[in-house]
């Protein structure tokens, strides 16, 4: 697997980076993890507009998936080749009226499914093109979901937004790459079943066993090698930041 960082913000997007998205690649399927504010100009550093084969939205705030509104234009209104077929998109129940109502003047109400094919996630296993992935409900005050994929023996995490939770555990139980959210700061932001914060990234990390940790989703307000050395003090393992761009052979 090849996972490469579209966009790596937390919140809102800073001067660096969009918000949310992480594209994971294997035997030419490209499945896109989120798709937040900004994320789909970069995407188009990394892959052509329309050779998306998923889509997975870990919850609908909206640094997660708002970009997928300008996709829809993208999709519905393409005028060379005429509009897209659907594309799945896997998400949290209510994903397409949650979209609809954002753009709020689709020509018709199902107008969304015309390019995209929403399957709603559960706590579940099961197949999206060659990988296998595991999703489990983790804390956040909306609807979310951790999210293990699994390729010929490999396996990436990625956390989506959560607090400190045993399933996010067990999702990264021993885990190639563990991509995980380090909103918060240690010491200074306490609110439980919202984000996490380095040390608690890297305790959940130690927990689970994962062989290299990468801290993502910090907002520009949170000084970033805060987070990253308060993650190196409790996990022993390899331990970096995201950063737009970077790519990672899994």
């Amino acid at each position: 697997m090849k996972l490469t960082v579209v966009g790596c913000s937390g919140s809102f997007p800073s001067a660096e980076s969009a918000c949310s998205g992480y594209l994971v690649e294997a035997d030419g399927f490209r499945l896109l993890l989120d798709m937040g504010n900004g994320a789909l100009g970069e995407l188009q550093r990394h892959c052509g507009l329309y050779d998306l084969d998923a889509i997975f939205l870990s919850h609908l705030h909206v640094d997660h998936c708002i970009d997928m509104c300008a996709y829809f234009v993208a999709r519905y209104y393409r005028y060379d080749g005429g509009r897209c077929g659907p594309i799945p998109v896997y998400g949290p129940e209510g994903t397409e009226h949650r979209l609809t109502t954002a753009y709020a003047d689709t020509p018709s109400a199902s107008s969304m499914s015309e390019v995209f094919d929403f399957h709603t996630v559960k706590p579940s296993t099961f197949e999206i093109g060659p990988f296998t992935v595991h999703t489990d409900r983790v804390r956040h005050p909306v609807e979310a979901y951790g999210i293990r994929i699994e390729h010929r023996g490999k396996s990436l995490t990625y956390s989506g937004d959560t607090g400190v939770t045993p399933t996010l555990d067990e999702l990264a139980r021993d885990t190639d790459l563990f991509l995980c959210e380090a909103a918060f700061t240690y010491g200074k932001e306490d609110i439980p079943d919202l984000h996490l914060n380095g040390r608690e990234a890297g305790e959940t990390a130690a927990r689970a066993g994962a062989r290299r940790l990468v801290l993502t989703h910090i907002p520009p307000w949170t000084d970033p090698q805060v987070n990253l050395a308060d993650a190196r003090e409790v996990f022993d393992g390899p331990v970096e930041l995201a950063a737009p761009g970077k790519t990672y052979e899994i």
